[in-house]
């Protein structure tokens, strides 16, 4: 499908969710779209696919939606740096994870697409009841989700098989009378993944967020992800934030799913894995320039999120190619 044909698909959607297209117009023009899908399974979902790379750094901020009265937005988000923008985004590989984010339709959130990266994102919108019965009797352990009282937003790392499915959804397009129902059953199979993960978090109290509150917590996100090679201290986040040590942690948590240390700590082994896969860095190496002299250390923690050694990691991914 050619670019005119992706761009009037996504408008035509816009103003169908009741996004004027004047607003989103702009949005489109800095970015090449490479694929476009829409699956349109209203009342009950919307599944939109797109590959794309942005001709610039730009920040898009999505207005809250009312086409649905009562549903969420889980948007995956899988981001590649791309041959053509060089080794200029190196450093910002660590802002730019994989990640998958969940928000309400009423809350206003920003999008941030930085230039030189392909971005394959796979955006469901769900209606509330729909999700309810998905989830059967485990709706209980997410009844955070479903409480209208609140403003929330919930941001999962993508686990490897979330990131392969998503690749796999936007390379292998579906055609044909059985269309939708190959983007529901994904979609579903996507959410029973991300749900999987969610599980595993930590239980928290969820408290309604502020608009400048999330602002917040996304200034200390980056602030964390800028500086994996020379962490952070915690009074350091605290002034960033601007907000009490114990709020910022608990708020924190409930968002990203990880204290603040442990967020950073994932941070650093993702950003050696990295040096080592695609920099052809040794382990010594990976873990020295990312803060770690105590190398035995630094391996526990390696094999803690990897499953394996750092070096037999490096092996394995080597000869995968």
């Amino acid at each position: 499908m050619n670019f005119p044909d992706n761009k009037k698909q996504m408008l035509d959607l816009a103003e169908k969710l009741g996004i004027p297209a004047s607003e989103l117009r702009s949005t489109i023009d800095v970015l090449s779209l490479n694929e476009v899908h829409i699956a349109d399974m209203l009342p009950e979902m919307v599944v939109m696919i797109r590959s794309m790379i942005a001709e610039k750094t730009f920040t898009y901020r999505r207005k809250p939606m009312d086409m649905i009265k009562k549903g969420l937005l889980f948007s995956f988000q899988n981001i590649i740096s791309h041959p053509s923008a060089g080794n200029q985004n190196i450093e910002k590989f660590t802002e730019a994870q994989p990640h998958v984010r969940i928000t309400p339709f009423h809350l206003e959130s920003e999008v941030v697409f930085p230039k030189g990266f392909m971005i394959t994102q796979i955006t469901i919108l769900i209606e509330l009841d729909f999700l309810r019965d998905f989830l059967g009797r485990a709706r209980e352990t997410f009844s955070y989700l479903f409480n209208d009282e609140k403003t929330f937003l919930i941001e999962e790392f993508m686990s490897p098989d979330m990131a392969d499915l998503v690749s796999k959804i936007a390379t292998d397009p579906a055609s044909g009378i059985l269309s939708e129902a190959y983007y529901k059953l994904k979609a579903l199979e996507l959410l029973y993944l991300l749900f999987k993960n969610l599980s595993e978090r930590e239980t928290v109290r969820y408290h309604s967020l502020r608009s400048d509150e999330i602002v917040s917590l996304y200034r200390v996100r980056n602030a964390i992800a800028a500086s994996v090679s020379q962490p952070l201290t915690q009074d350091e986040l605290v002034r960033i934030g601007g907000m009490n040590v114990l709020k910022l942690r608990k708020l924190f948590t409930q968002v990203f799913g990880k204290g603040l240390y442990e967020y950073s700590q994932y941070l650093r082994i993702q950003e050696a894995a990295r040096l080592m896969r695609y920099d052809h860095l040794s382990v010594t190496e990976a873990g020295y320039q990312l803060g770690f002299t105590n190398l035995s250390y630094f391996g526990r923690l390696f094999e803690q999120h990897f499953g394996m050694k750092p070096k037999k990691w490096s092996i394995y991914h080597r000869l995968k190619g």
